[in-house]
């Protein structure tokens, strides 16, 4: 279970959980301090994952005393850009990998930045916000889950983050459905703001996200000397169901701008309907109300005043010009006309 947001990750130094990894064994959780001595005296073919908290203040401080990280790692904690992408540095591979914060409510800023620095016998990643991959991650250590290497650890995240996506997408596609049969049933009562804010989720995923594989395709192309063949299959299986991921994003996207154009088409004929009710009954009122503000007239020489059937004589005259004028309004309509 998770700890409250307030002491989660309260470690002196920022830590929130530190791995050992040996070969064909579950992951062995350590202390900070014994992390750093498995990093200096470990022989063995394992690494160790440290998972820290950038919000603590302490943090990035420990980082530049007790680790030897390259200085783009620390240059992109702070640059403003963070769009996703992974890059060479020293033989290290520094990843900005954008996800899902935990309690994600599909709201645009529900986003957040997850920063990588990974060796062959070493992977730091560093958060400011709960996020959803690597909750996903942390409990596949802890359930006994194995991995052989950082590049498999990397993978392994990478996999998680594309299957919180899937299950984003999985669950707006829902909720686009329910829209789509109120609409073919008749029922109007979903917003179309609700829609716009679907979609503007899927366009900033996709903003943040899109990069990440091709520039992982990049990384294939040239991965450090200490990357297996096995661990870069492993990624290029990660890029490529990502990718899917994106692509099913694409379409939802598109799938919403659709339905958007379709509810605003239904809601102009409905208006376009309104005012032809409307038009109609002002044609159909225009004669009587003509006729009687003209014999409303206090003026000598109204006709039909002195006549005994002037009355009736004014309300055929009525009806005849009453019917004329929706005969030519009606005609109108027609579009055959």
């Amino acid at each position: 279970m998770l700890n409250p947001p307030e002491s989660y990750g309260a470690d002196a130094s920022g830590l929130i959980c530190a791995y050992q990894f040996c070969p064909d064994s579950p992951a062995r959780q350590v202390s900070g301090p014994q992390a750093l001595h498995c990093l200096q005296h470990d022989e063995s073919n394992g690494f160790v994952w440290l998972h820290l908290n950038l919000s603590h203040v302490a943090t990035e401080k420990w980082l530049r005393e007790h680790l030897q990280l390259p200085v783009e790692f620390y240059e992109a904690l702070h640059e403003g850009s963070r769009s996703t992408r992974i890059e060479h540095a020293d033989q290290h591979l520094i990843a900005i990998i954008n996800d899902v914060v935990h309690d994600f409510s599909y709201e645009a800023s529900d986003i957040s930045t997850l920063w990588v620095c990974a060796s062959e016998k070493l992977i730091v990643t560093v958060r400011r916000t709960f996020l959803k991959s690597v909750d996903r991650l942390r409990q596949a250590v802890n359930q006994g889950a194995q991995l052989q290497s950082t590049a498999e650890l990397l993978s392994h995240l990478l996999h998680d983050q594309a299957d919180v996506l899937t299950g984003i997408v999985r669950q707006l596609n829902r909720q686009v459905d329910d829209t789509e049969d109120a609409l073919l049933a008749g029922r109007l009562n979903h917003k179309r703001a609700r829609l716009g804010q679907k979609r503007r989720v899927l366009v900033r995923l996709q903003r943040l996200l899109a990069p990440e594989p091709a520039a992982l395709f990049r990384l294939l192309q040239k991965p450090p000397r200490w990357m297996s063949d096995d661990a870069r299959q492993e990624l290029r299986q990660a890029t490529e169901e990502f990718a899917e991921v994106l692509r099913d994003m694409h379409s939802l996207q598109e799938r919403i701008k659709l339905l958007q154009e379709e509810l605003a088409t239904v809601v102009n004929e409905q208006n376009n309907r309104s005012l032809f009710v409307l038009t109609i009954v002002t044609v159909l009122a225009l004669p009587i109300n003509l006729t009687a503000g003209l014999m409303g007239m206090n003026v000598g020489g109204i006709p039909f005043a002195q006549n005994e059937y002037g009355f009736w004589i004014v309300v055929l005259m009525l009806a005849i010009a009453t019917g004329i004028a929706a005969w030519l309004a009606f005609r109108r309509r027609d579009p055959d006309a």
